[in-house]
């Protein structure tokens, strides 16, 4: 199966107590490179999901975008710490008494003393926050990778339908090769009937002209790699996986082909040939780029 490296993915999990989402974007690139940003208060579980997605997705620019409501974790858990209120409270009883003070002992004043009044916050449960947060990317990346399979499978037709484009102006030149070397010894043979009484040629130099024509415009070898990579080309894109950068090679290695060919032949038709296969060619190198 191919797989385009251009996708979008967004998941979102929705409870009484959590609100929390996950965008994901992918774009081409060379490798397979995660950009996360999340909450730092969450930053501790950034390497379990970059895993996570590495685990999805082989090749690709990858932006991870978390985000999460935690307000009700945030809330601390505030204490009262009465006998020792009750002490402080007795303690100004006492002092008020034997200093002669007059007026009442505000509640206020009890609870500004140290440890009256305690506040502690919620410990995170580290595993309990994975499983929520892994279950909006899990469904983030579901989406994403089924936009990207989606888009490979339109990248993966319009390749085969260049490469059938290509195996057609391949088999013009098979065709048209076969009659150069016959029409360089016809036009050889004219051009010397008009110089006959200038120059004494014999057939056996006539004949070592035209093999010597022959063996430099023979693109035999040419012709059958370039039929072998066609075919190589159509086996990746069927094996499917990580061939982003497989199909890349042999693009190249085509292109050398073809050029060769354009330089070795020396004829209008394979050159107008060889031009559309070059065309083609780069077409599939552009959408091979966003393949994975």
């Amino acid at each position: 199966m191919v797989f385009s490296m251009t996708g979008f993915g967004r998941g979102e999990l929705r409870t009484v107590d959590t609100d929390i989402s996950v965008e994901v974007r992918s774009v081409n690139h060379r490798y397979n490179d995660i950009s996360i940003k999340m909450p730092k208060s969450l930053s501790f579980l950034e390497e379990r999901v970059r895993q996570y997605v590495q685990s999805r997705i082989s090749r690709g620019r990858v932006d991870v975008y978390v985000s999460y409501d935690m307000s009700d974790l945030k809330k601390p858990d505030v204490k009262v710490n009465y006998e020792l209120a009750q002490n402080y409270h007795n303690a100004l009883i006492q002092l008020k008494e034997k200093a002669g003070l007059e007026g009442d002992i505000p509640i206020s004043l009890v609870a500004a003393f140290p440890d009256v009044i305690i506040t502690k916050q919620q410990e995170l449960d580290e595993e309990e926050l994975w499983q929520k947060l892994f279950c909006a990317l899990e469904k983030a990346m579901d989406i994403l990778v089924e936009m990207r399979k989606e888009e490979g499978g339109n990248l993966k037709k319009d390749i085969l339908t260049k490469l059938a484009t290509i195996n057609i102006e391949v088999s013009e030149i098979e065709k048209r090769a076969g009659f150069i070397v016959e029409e360089y010894r016809d036009k050889l043979a004219k051009r010397l009937e008009g110089l006959a009484c200038e120059i004494n040629l014999d057939n056996d130099r006539i004949y070592q002209e035209v093999v010597m024509f022959a063996d430099k415009s023979n693109i035999d070898e040419e012709v059958v790699r370039l039929r072998s990579h066609s075919a190589q080309m159509h086996s990746i894109i069927d094996c499917g996986g990580t061939i982003g950068r497989k199909l890349d090679f042999l693009v190249q290695e085509m292109h050398r082909e073809v050029n060769t060919i354009g330089s070795k032949a020396n004829d209008l038709h394979i050159s107008k040939a060889v031009i559309e296969i070059k065309s083609q060619l780069e077409k599939v190198r552009e959408q091979i780029q966003n393949i994975e």
